[in-house]
């Protein structure tokens, strides 16, 4: 699978009044903080169910190019793990745009 600059993602957004944060989670079998993404909208709504989440938080799926993606990632000190549906991870990508 080759992920570009300009391949859309999909990934969980968390609303918190007004602002709308990406979603990290952390793998802390191997201390990884990471912000999992996927192929379509439809794997995304699919794999919420594995994603630790707040009970009471508002989510919703976003699209986002992997460029910008990355560059968020970056910043904050996430990698980008591309999940399938059931949560395995089908690539690790570099937070680098």
């Amino acid at each position: 699978m080759t992920i570009r600059t300009d391949t859309w993602l999909y990934v969980a957004i968390q609303k918190i009044g007004n602002i709308d944060q990406i979603v990290g989670q952390t793998d802390t079998e191997h201390n990884v903080a990471f912000i999992p993404a996927f192929l379509s909208k439809d794997v995304a709504q699919q794999a919420m169910f594995h994603l630790h989440l707040e009970k009471k938080g508002k989510y919703e799926i976003q699209a986002i190019i992997y460029e910008d993606l990355a560059s968020y990632a970056m910043e904050g000190g996430f990698l980008i793990f591309v999940l399938d549906e059931e949560g395995n991870v089908l690539e690790r990508l570099p937070a680098e745009a």
